[in-house]
C-alpha cells in the first residue's frame, strides 16, 4: 500500500509559510493556468518557477526528479495524444499545465501537515456550516489534494507493471489503476475511522 503521509518536514521558508497561503497561492495559479491563455514560453518558465519552489523548500533535485517521474505515463499519454491530433505547441502548453499543477499539489503535501489543512479548509467553510456538513467537505478537499500525486504514481506504476508482462496500453489499463485506487481509498478510509476521524 501506498500511504498517503506524504510530508517531509523541513525549516524552509515554502515549510513555514502558513497553509492558508499555500492554498490560496494553490487556487490562484490554477485558475491562472486553466483561465488564461499561455504560450510555450510562459509554460516553461511556470514550470521552472515550480522546480525554483521545490528547491526553496529544501527539497533535493533527486526529489523532484522523483516526483516527476511519478507523471511520465501521463506526460506520454497525454502529450502524445495532444501532438498528434493537435499540434506540437498545444501538446506542449496542455500537458505543461497539467504537470506544473499536480507538482504544486504535490509541494503543498510534502510541506504541510494535514492538519493545518484541514484547520484552514474549516476556517474558510465556516460561513457555510448551516448548510454543509464543514468538517467532511474540509477533510474531502484535503484528501483530494493529497490523493492528486498519489494516484499519479499509481498510474505509472500500473502502466510500468502492464509493460512488464507485454500488455498492450489502452482503455483497459484504466481497470488496474481504478482498482488500486479504490483499494487504496479503502485504506484510507479504515485508517481514518481507526483514528475516530469520520
Amino acid at each position: 500500500m501506498r500511504v498517503i503521509r506524504l510530508r517531509r518536514p523541513g525549516t524552509s521558508v515554502v515549510h513555514r509559510l502558513p497553509a492558508g497561503p499555500k492554498l490560496a497561492t494553490l487556487a490562484i495559479i490554477a485558475i491562472a493556468l486553466s483561465a488564461f491563455p499561455h504560450d510555450a514560453g510562459s509554460i516553461a518558465v511556470t514550470l521552472a518557477a515550480v522546480a525554483g519552489l521545490f528547491l526553496l523548500a529544501g527539497q533535493s533535485p533527486r526529489v523532484l526528479a522523483a516526483e516527476v517521474w511519478r507523471l511520465r505515463w501521463l506526460v506520454l499519454v497525454l502529450g502524445l495524444a495532444l501532438w498528434i491530433f493537435v499540434t506540437p505547441q498545444v501538446a506542449w502548453i496542455n500537458t505543461g499545465r497539467v504537470v506544473a499543477l499536480i507538482l504544486l499539489a504535490s509541494l503543498v503535501t510534502i510541506t504541510t501537515p494535514m492538519g493545518d489543512l484541514l484547520a484552514v479548509l474549516r476556517r474558510m467553510l465556516g460561513p457555510l456550516r448551516r448548510w454543509i456538513d464543514v468538517d467532511a467537505v474540509a477533510m474531502t478537499v484535503s484528501l483530494t489534494i493529497a490523493m492528486i500525486p498519489v494516484v499519479a504514481g499509481f498510474a505509472g506504476d500500473t502502466a510500468d507493471a502492464q509493460r512488464a508482462r507485454g500488455v498492450r496500453l489502452g482503455v483497459r489499463a484504466v481497470v488496474p489503476l481504478l482498482v488500486r485506487t479504490l483499494r487504496h481509498a479503502d485504506d484510507v478510509g479504515d485508517a481514518l475511522a481507526a483514528r475516530g476521524l469520520v
